[in-house]
């Protein structure tokens, strides 16, 4: 069948996607990511809870899960400078198919190994690991794909639209794996996280997005020009070295020595309405982000992430539970504005043709800070004393937050 017939599905030209302000929703490519992304990141929100679940009844190990989580990881962390360089050279459509094609693959057979007890550590692992793969290719190409679906001045809205709907999906998608694991089992919960992906993968077949690729010698090249790229912009790259620095607080302090904490000041059941508080602060921010608007979006969204610090201050204080619930709030909506405005700049500013490169360095500095605020916050506690390290984690990210804002080209990027 030639291109063009009324059976294919609707292309889409760069930017030219939305032609009315008032809604996202009048373009029907923007429908069928979003409708595809959504029930995607449902089925990963259930994952993590259906796979620990069903690999601790069958193995009875807890060492198992840990090298099955690792095996996820550890790709996804590899191979996500190869998964930008792949997202700029090809059509991130067809990328973002096959990943979910290959996704949806990989956990039903998991699905079927944990479901008919043929367990096997070995077959797990290297079903996670190539599901981490994966993951490490979609994630660059679906921060690629909005600014080739939604004009420059709606991808502030579909950005927080996106990161709203991210955010819920985390809040009740692990309630649903654990609904679904009591009921049915970990196997089956799994089963429907690959349904999700082959839905996912089935709604990018529904359009096509036109975007002038551009030919390169190889994919080493690639890398190489998007690190060449990524450097080139100060206000890239302070950004994101100053969220490495807070994502290692945060993982750290938050992560591991605020369960610690919180048990002998505040109790566990406080320790999880403070979580989820952090939860309703980012929702509702990034709902809120949908009509706001700013004209340095970027600076914006830098000083709200100086809220993040508070919390982790008000730990280190031994601050009553109300408190540590009021300040979490305001961490999240502070998150909750930061993140559609980071996105939006990216997009903004960034050539479409190297986003997905420098996203990808973006994600894997930033990610680099979590395991080292959680391997190091260990043994900085049991030299320092807990209030200590809490108290100079929440100083350290409240000046790492500050520090981009010295930049003139952050303080000053202004959005389209």
């Amino acid at each position: 069948m030639t291109a063009g017939t009324p059976t294919d599905p609707p292309a889409v030209e760069q930017r030219e996607a939305v032609t009315e302000p008032e809604s996202l929703f009048r373009s029907v490519a923007f429908r069928w990511y979003y409708l595809g992304t959504t029930v995607s990141l449902t089925g990963s929100a259930m994952a993590p809870v259906a796979l620990a679940f069903a690999v601790l009844a069958l193995s009875h190990r807890a060492a198992d899960l840990g090298l099955v989580l690792a095996a996820r990881t550890v790709p996804l962390v590899a191979f996500l400078l190869l998964g930008g360089a792949v997202a700029d050279r090809f059509p991130r459509m067809r990328v973002l198919r096959l990943s979910n094609a290959g996704a949806a693959l990989t956990q039903g057979t998991a699905a079927t190994l944990l479901i008919t007890h043929a367990y096997s550590l070995g077959a797990i692992m290297a079903l996670e690991f190539l599901n981490g793969a994966l993951s490490a290719f979609t994630m660059p190409a679906m921060r690629g794909i909005v600014p080739q679906l939604v004009p420059s001045s709606h991808q502030q809205r579909a950005n927080s639209l996106m990161g709203s709907t991210k955010n819920a999906v985390n809040i009740f998608g692990p309630s649903l794996a654990g609904v679904t694991v009591a009921t049915v089992g970990g196997g089956w919960a799994i089963a429907l996280d690959s349904v999700t992906y082959l839905v996912a993968a089935f709604c990018m077949t529904r359009f096509r997005v036109t975007r002038k690729i551009t030919g390169r010698s190889s994919i080493i090249a690639d890398i190489r020009d998007g690190w060449t790229g990524f450097r080139s912009l100060t206000w890239v790259w302070t950004v994101v070295l100053s969220l490495a620095v807070t994502n290692c607080v945060r993982s750290g302090v938050f992560g591991v020595l605020g369960p610690e904490i919180a048990l002998h000041s505040i109790g566990a059941s406080a320790w999880g309405v403070v979580l989820s508080a952090r939860a309703v602060g980012v929702l509702a921010l990034g709902l809120l982000m949908y009509r706001l608007t700013f004209t340095r979006l970027l600076a914006t969204g830098q000083t709200f992430l100086m809220l993040g610090s508070v919390p982790v201050i008000a730990l280190g204080l031994h601050a009553p539970a109300w408190l540590l619930v009021l300040t979490t709030a305001l961490a999240g909506a502070g998150s909750g504005v930061f993140g559609p405005a980071w996105e939006t700049s990216l997009q903004q500013h960034v050539p479409n043709e190297m986003l997905s490169r420098i996203s990808s360095y973006d994600d894997l500095v930033s990610f680099v800070g979590v395991p080292v605020g959680q391997a190091a916050v260990g043994p900085l506690a049991a030299a320092f004393g807990d209030t200590r390290v809490a108290l100079t984690g929440g100083v350290v990210f409240l000046v790492a937050a500050f520090l981009p804002l010295l930049a003139p080209s952050v303080r000053h990027l202004r959005s389209q």
